[in-house]
């Protein structure tokens, strides 16, 4: 049942008074029926569970007792957290923590719970029991052969909830499916879970099976992987060794926050020193070789929003812009656009095309573009 507009959605449970008395698993069971197309469950203090569907946040009304207690989300975040005392100290030493929660044969979720005004809030992100493909993605075609690269690194990019993870566990799949390779994962939790295939898959969590990215890495390099993937580049460390294994012949697959393919290079090279920064750019020119960044939209008719992806590829026209810097006619998307022939594309560019075709409206489109005012200028002529 789809949710209408933000009218709260009512979930039953027999026999149950309170929502203090629902136990956790039947609790998220009963808000993933709200809709099939449930993206994060979060529960605040002073607030219903909410449910997000397509970007909106919508009530569950459950048995009458709709609003949760600060009691109500410290026993869900226990329940959450389960024995994992590293967790537990996370969240009391720096005010948050991650684990990863599954409702075996429903759902999995990869959880946050935070500190806020000295009570827990919990979101929980909804992850997809079947690994997805780039046709279910909604993917440009082009992208398929991102999984034929035998070297180097591959970013990404992309706000929070912009399905990064689920464009890399596509890559992951296809890569299973067609090659015999070693495939390693580190993960801050485990997302989707990959079954062997023609590959061996192993992945790792953090916290459970090792104690931080650093060591993980380290000692993934002499674990014989073919290809590496990495949830999140979050500092300079995990950079450096990612930047190794690519130089060394791994294949590397990782995320980062960051909303286009000049932002994103612009990142990495700022995590270094002034004094080595040109170094940087000249092994990350030699290793890259793809960025994508990726944006949802909303839709014109309220269905699922659509993703819109910039792509940037290696070649000798951006490799000299990551080397040398971009400058005056010689940037990322000057390159991208005289690159179009090669499978490149520019956000902009993506959604003029959805704007024109009506899919998306022009207020929206002028809201998720790069630069507003060239693309209103392109779509008024």
């Amino acid at each position: 049942m789809a949710a209408p507009g933000n009218s709260p959605i009512a979930i039953a449970f027999e026999g149950i008074s309170g929502t203090g008395s629902i136990p956790t698993p039947v609790l998220l069971a009963g808000m993933l029926r709200a809709s099939e197309k449930v993206s994060d469950l979060i529960f605040s203090p002073g607030r219903p569970p909410q449910v997000e569907i397509h970007g909106q946040l919508t009530a569950v009304e459950i048995s009458g007792s709709s609003i949760l207690s600060a009691d109500d989300t410290r026993r869900i975040a226990a329940d959450l957290i389960g024995t994992n005392k590293q967790a537990i100290n996370t969240l009391r030493e720096q005010g948050s923590c991650d684990v990863s929660y599954g409702l075996p044969g429903l759902a999995r979720f990869r959880v946050n719970v935070f500190i806020q005004r000295g009570s827990c809030a919990i979101v929980m992100r909804v992850i997809p029991t079947v690994i997805p493909t780039f046709s279910s993605l909604r993917l440009p075609a082009q992208l398929e052969e991102a999984a034929n690269v035998r070297n180097g690194i591959i970013l990404v990019t992309g706000g929070t909830g912009s399905g990064k993870s689920s464009t890399l566990a596509a890559l992951i799949d296809r890569i299973n499916s067609e090659y015999c390779y070693h495939v390693l994962t580190v993960e801050d939790p485990i997302e989707f879970l990959h079954k062997h295939k023609k590959s061996t898959v192993h992945q790792r969590e953090l916290h459970s099976d090792a104690p931080n990215f650093t060591m993980a890495l380290r000692a993934a390099l002499r674990q014989a992987p073919r290809v590496i993937m990495v949830g999140e580049i979050r500092d300079r460390e995990t950079l450096e060794i990612l930047l190794d294994a690519a130089e060394n012949g791994h294949l590397v697959l990782s995320s980062m926050h960051t909303v286009d393919s000049s932002k994103t290079v612009e990142r990495i090279i700022g995590t270094f020193a002034a004094a080595e920064q040109q170094s940087v750019r000249e092994r990350l020119a030699k290793t890259f070789r793809y960025i994508m960044a990726q944006r949802l939209i909303p839709r014109n008719d309220g269905g699922d929003r659509i993703v819109v992806v910039e792509i940037l590829k290696s070649n000798s026209r951006t490799r000299d812009c990551v080397e040398q810097g971009e400058r005056p006619g010689r940037t990322l998307l000057d390159a991208i656009k005289a690159s179009e022939n090669e499978g490149m594309q520019h956000f902009d560019g993506e959604i003029a095309k959805l704007v024109r075709s009506g899919l998306v409206d022009l207020e929206t489109g002028l809201c998720f573009a790069s630069n507003a005012t060239v693309l209103g200028q392109e779509l008024a002529r």
